[in-house]
């Protein structure tokens, strides 16, 4: 089995790939896009992606790319994200002058920056990838923040474990598939979907309220514009499932309302213990 993940070897969504799919073949793409466009032309057999941190807000560009392509949500996963100080092997805290990793990274491992002040936090595109750049140099003087998986991948050593400000530090991962490889089961307790409504008032209102008549519990509303369409938007919507009959019945209503309906995917919520 092939899985295709957005970053370098040893990213969180590499770890996140591999506790889903312990046995498949982990498939690194450069961008998001790639990772999509390899389901969909079936050069791999699912991708795992990230939707969202408890952190720092959702990935936008997944739920765009969740819309253009005809793919569906198999099921969620959440990962304890936990940042570490990485360095080549002999190295020490008090040589390092510039920390290299993605800007959530860094942003998220503030007060330890705070507490270094000679250390210059460099933005770097991935996290797993400045430790990979890191080991290429050999560069004693510098190091990344990324998992402990990427430091044993590349060979790196940890110099400080768990830097991140907030341990309530968590991403939830989406498992997806082309849509016709997505099968239902009968432990499914979630949705997500996609909805367009007319630009007058009271149509977003209308929507909403379909969710409530039916009983279902609105968890995440999202709004993103609608490319090409100035001031027209999209909402993504995740909500709990009641009953599998009056999700459908929720659907059914909300068509009425929108101009554009589109189910992402049904799966069992993850739990913290996942």
């Amino acid at each position: 089995m092939q899985v295709a993940i957005q970053g370098e070897p040893g990213s969180f969504s590499h770890e996140a790939a591999g506790n889903v799919f312990p046995e498949a073949t982990i498939l690194p793409c450069t961008l998001s896009l790639d990772v999509f466009q390899a389901l969909s032309k079936g050069g791999v057999d699912a991708a795992v992606i990230p939707i969202e941190n408890s952190l720092a807000g959702s990935v936008v560009e997944h739920y765009d790319l969740l819309l253009d392509h005809d793919v569906a949500i198999e099921s969620e996963s959440l990962l304890r994200i936990r940042h570490n100080l990485i360095a080549v092997p002999g190295s020490s805290l008090d040589r390092v002058q510039r920390v290299y990793s993605h800007p959530v990274a860094l942003a998220q491992c503030r007060k330890f920056l705070e507490q270094h002040p000679a250390i210059e936090a460099v933005p770097f595109y991935d996290t797993a990838g400045s430790v990979k750049q890191l080991m290429e140099l050999r560069d004693r003087n510098a190091a990344a923040i990324a998992s402990a998986r990427a430091a044993e991948y590349y060979g790196g050593e940890i110099l400080a474990a768990g830097i991140e400000d907030n341990a309530e530090n968590f991403t939830r991962f989406f498992v997806i598939r082309q849509r016709k490889d997505v099968s239902r089961s009968a432990d499914e307790d979630k949705v997500s979907l996609a909805f367009t409504v007319e630009n007058r008032p009271g149509t977003l209102v209308a929507a909403l309220e379909v969710f409530a008549s039916q009983g279902t519990n609105l968890t995440k509303i999202e709004s993103r514009p609608v490319q090409g369409k100035p001031w027209q938007y999209v909402f993504y919507v995740d909500f709990q499932l009641s009953t599998q009959v009056r999700a459908d019945i929720a659907l059914d209503l909300l068509r009425q309302h929108c101009s554009m309906v589109k189910e992402l995917g049904r799966y069992r919520a993850a739990r913290r213990s996942e």
